[in-house]
């Protein structure tokens, strides 16, 4: 009967849900009423059957919510308080909280890319620059940075030396070059054009044809008379011509 009273006393307490107080009717009502005291509880058996179901139920809730708080949040570890007999409520709470915070810090941070995301931008740095590992993602990444701040130098270097403004794009430095090389190559021609005095090119080739058959027998006549008078210098040979006259 004690006991009975000490149950009563907390199903009466205000902290009690409602669920568990019934005040009794029809003839169980005069059964349980001993001392003036009425215990409403004579259902409570398949309510704490209820309760017993529930918090079985919280285990399978709490490792489906720890499932998908690793599917959202790979980098937490999991708890070692995660295959403890007893799952609270708060344990529950707790989860949720945190994939909630979770979401909000991602639609907040939307430019924040996933790890899907990520994963498809190496595979697809992979592709482009023909990286067969992981390993060689970080030295290739080197390369191009080394080779396009080569590339950044050397065009900027050409729209000054061209006089281009920086904005132009490397087609119109390659048309600018390749112009820059005509007249260089236009001018030349003409140079040579003006020494040869012509302006054949079949000329051209007779001149250097001639040049080549007087040149050879020419050195060799220098060469002996630098020999037989005994100089090292083109520019003494005629005073001492001379000397000897």
């Amino acid at each position: 009967l004690k006991v009975l009273s000490h149950i009563d006393s907390i199903l009466r307490s205000p902290r009690a849900p409602p669920l568990i107080y019934r005040r009794s009717k029809g003839p169980v009502q005069s059964y349980i009423k001993e001392n003036g005291q009425e215990c409403g509880f004579e259902h409570l058996p398949l309510t704490i059957e209820m309760w017993a179901d529930q918090l079985m139920a919280l285990k399978d809730l709490h490792r489906s919510l720890r499932k998908l708080s690793l599917e959202l949040m790979p980098w937490h570890t999991a708890d070692p308080q995660d295959n403890r007999e007893s799952i609270r409520v708060e344990d529950l709470q707790f989860t949720v909280d945190a994939i909630l915070e979770e979401i909000e810090n991602k639609e907040k941070n939307s430019q924040t890319p996933s790890l899907h995301t990520l994963s498809g931008i190496v595979s697809h740095f992979q592709k482009l620059f023909d990286v067969n590992s992981l390993n060689g993602v970080y030295p290739r990444m080197n390369e191009v940075y080394t080779k396009l701040g080569e590339m950044t130098n050397a065009m900027r270097n050409l729209h000054e030396l061209l006089e281009l403004d920086s904005s132009a794009p490397p087609t119109v430095v390659v048309d600018t070059v390749g112009k820059l090389c005509d007249i260089i190559n236009k001018n030349v021609t003409e140079q040579v054009q003006q020494l040869l005095g012509t302006q054949d090119i079949h000329s051209i080739i007779n001149k250097l044809e001639e040049h080549e058959r007087f040149f050879p027998p020419f050195q060799a006549l220098i060469q002996d008379l630098l020999c037989l008078l005994e100089i090292s210098n083109l520019d003494n040979i005629l005073p001492v011509v001379r000397s000897l006259k």
